[in-house]
């Protein structure tokens, strides 16, 4: 069955609602085990425009925020359910979601 990795950076305040519903779709699960991912912290930087209702920062001002990256695998299969339950819990208005496709070796 092909794989994929998922990253996705979040706000430190989100990060265990974003594993939770990584797991809970399904994402994350590796032989005998569930709920596995990686996380490292760092600084996200961004600067709203004009028409964005952000949810940390303000309009025309550069941001910077602690933030945490999340990467797991997931199913192809299983990659939308996996993407919509990370959305409907993820704060950003613009959710930074990297898929990677995996090598079968």
């Amino acid at each position: 069955m092909p794989f994929v990795k998922i990253v996705i950076y979040t706000p430190l305040s989100h990060a265990d609602k974003i594993r939770q519903a990584l797991a809970q779709s399904g994402a994350g699960h590796i032989g005998n085990y569930d709920a596995c991912s990686f996380s490292v912290k760092g600084t996200g930087r961004f600067r709203p425009l004009k028409g964005s209702k952000p949810f940390i920062g303000k309009e025309g001002e550069i941001e910077e925020v602690e933030e945490e990256r999340i990467e797991t695998i997931c199913t192809q299969e299983n990659l939308q359910k996996a993407l919509k339950e990370v959305k409907r819990v993820h704060p950003y208005e613009e959710p930074v979601i990297d898929i990677y496709p995996l090598l079968d070796i």
